[in-house]
């Protein structure tokens, strides 16, 4: 574990596993990931799986799969706050021992009516301390019992955010929560006081839901400094949450899907939603390709907004497309194969890459534009192209059959030489043939350019699914 000495930059992302890694915890990743590269230091990962009853060890394998998806990289081994307890409650007493937290003996009944009483009287829901002055003696023997902090009761409480900028909480608005549920075992807000302090984190980079939480947290910080020294105030920045198009907060029907599915369901490349994610709440002028080498040499938290940013699956699309057509081909080959099935040519692939991917907007449209090339015959047509192959058209594919027949220099140049010639010696525009010949060879009405389309077929391949279309017109004169 991070040593809590020293003035290098340490950051952590800390997931709660109660579900798969989603967008807006994805940026949260990518953003203390991106910062603690910048400034040279530590980047670390925590598991917050203390709610045992809804954490799985399916969420918490999906979450570490997706960030390593993402290409981010931590520099020690995960924590995971559930092996931690022994060292929260040892926190825990410390306070006791120092008169920084109590023992409440309130019964759930007696809570139930103060809560019951404020809100007759439209007051705020909080703890009024009734515990916080008197002596255990004064509860029955053996009576349960929570541990809580002991909040300032004056004044206020300022935090400097390195995002949202000066923020003051009048010290009146907080209470003395539980800091150890009566069965001992610690809440959330030691267990991250004690944690990020252990862990040696200097800078909490976190959703702006959690602001609040931040003036809760610090009592615990001032207690344990004044106790023990050596325990600095970190630094927070508290990133706006991300909305819809609509400007609501981010559900699925906007897109807020775990990270498996921009893999796995849509096709997208991990680089392109990293970029995607940066400039989501982040910006360096009017840039919107930023790689990752670039991006760790440009982010700070100066450029982060205080405003929310809106998630536009359109745009992710735009992006990755642009990174498609940056990839490499064999990578391309290897992700859409499985995408097609297994009589996907992973060498075929790969050569038709260079014109399939110059149209494609994800992994799926790639493996769309290529499984033409895998169909067997007789070639299934789509309607659109069914309409296309009349009686007239099939008996055009006979006779461009029989010129590409004649053709030796089966590449795209000559091919185009040729069919253009045909065309003009027909007295017709090239797309009277190409969009017949499209339909024949690939059963669709769209696909890469028909010159590329026939020499990825090959000569032999391409000639037989002409042939097998045009021989319909002939089969049906017959009848």
């Amino acid at each position: 574990m991070a040593s809590a000495g020293g003035n290098s930059v340490i950051t952590r992302f800390a997931p709660s596993p109660t579900g798969f890694l989603h967008i807006g915890g994805a940026r949260t990743a990518l953003f203390n990931w991106l910062f603690a590269r910048h400034h040279g230091g530590k980047a670390l990962l925590r598991i917050e799986d203390t709610d045992r009853a809804r954490s799985t060890q399916e969420a918490i394998d999906a979450i570490i799969d997706g960030l390593a998806w993402l290409g981010l990289d931590w520099d020690e081994a995960p924590v995971f706050q559930s092996e931690r307890g022994a060292r929260h409650v040892e926190v825990a007493e410390r306070l006791l021992e120092h008169g920084h937290a109590y023992r409440c003996y309130a019964t759930q009944e007696e809570l139930e009516e103060m809560r019951a009483a404020q809100r007759a009287a439209k007051q705020p829901l909080r703890y009024d301390g009734r515990w916080r002055h008197r002596d255990p003696s004064e509860a029955p023997p053996g009576a349960p019992f929570v541990v809580r902090i002991k909040t300032p009761e004056s004044g206020e409480t300022i935090i400097d955010d390195a995002v949202q900028g000066r923020v003051t909480v009048q010290n009146s608005e907080l209470d003395d929560y539980i800091i150890l549920r009566s069965d001992g075992t610690p809440t959330y807000m030691l267990a991250v006081v004690v944690d990020d302090h252990d862990m040696g984190v200097t800078h909490i980079i976190r959703g702006d839901d959690h602001l609040n939480n931040a003036f809760r947290q610090l009592p615990i910080i001032r207690a344990m400094d004044e106790i023990e020294g050596g325990w600095p105030m970190p630094v927070y920045a508290h990133i706006p949450l991300i909305h819809g198009q609509d400007g609501a907060k981010l559900s699925k029907r906007h897109g807020a899907l775990g990270v498996e599915a921009y893999r796995d369901e849509m096709g997208i490349l991990p680089e392109a939603l990293c970029n995607y994610l940066l400039r989501l709440g982040w910006g360096y002028g009017d840039r919107e390709v930023i790689g990752r080498e670039e991006a760790i040499q440009l982010f700070d938290l100066d450029g982060v907004g205080k405003s929310p940013s809106r998630f536009d699956i359109a745009k992710v699309q735009n992006l990755n497309g642009q990174y498609i057509r940056e990839a490499d081909d064999s990578r391309l080959a290897r992700l859409v194969a499985p995408r097609i099935g297994q009589q996907a040519d992973l060498a075929l692939l790969e050569k038709a890459m260079p014109v399939l991917k110059t149209r494609a907007r994800d992994l799926n449209e790639l493996a769309d534009g290529a499984a033409f090339l895998f169909k067997t015959r007789p070639l299934a047509l789509t309607e659109k192209a069914e309409a296309l192959l009349d009686r007239d058209s099939r008996a055009l594919l006979t006779r461009i059959s029989e010129r590409l027949l004649r053709e030796n220099d089966w590449t795209s140049e000559a091919l185009e030489a040729s069919l253009k010639a045909m065309a003009e010696d027909l007295g017709l525009g090239l797309g009277k043939l190409a969009q017949p010949l499209r339909a024949a060879l690939t059963g669709q009405t769209t696909s890469p350019g028909i010159f590329d389309v026939l020499v990825l077929l090959g000569r032999e391949e391409s000639l037989a699914r002409i042939d097998a279309q045009a021989a319909v017109s002939s089969e049906s004169q017959g009848q």
